[in-house]
């Protein structure tokens, strides 16, 4: 990435968050360096599209588990990542 592309996008956001696979809100705020307004935005975000589960582990612990369609997405947006060059790019 050039000193341009220091801010993550939305899709960057999101597949690091469908990468965590299964994980607490805490753990997914740290693991994807986010405040805890952005957590809940995301989270409602990928809730609501079917990307991601919540899965209750007992009072009041909860986890958000990534879906089959959140993996399908999760390679596409990878894939278009890629071919835009903004993941795993090499120096130029």
């Amino acid at each position: 990435m050039d000193k341009l592309d220091k801010r993550r996008s939305s899709l960057e956001i999101i597949a690091d968050m469908l990468r965590m696979g299964e994980a607490g809100k805490t753990e997914i705020m740290y693991s994807v360096n986010m405040s805890y307004f952005q957590l809940q935005k995301y989270l409602n975000f990928l809730l609501e599209r079917g990307l991601i589960d919540k899965v209750a582990l007992g009072n009041p612990s909860v986890t958000y588990r990534v879906t089959k369609k959140g993996l399908k997405v999760l390679r596409d947006i990878d894939n278009v990542l890629e071919a835009l060059e903004i993941k795993d790019a090499g120096a130029p």
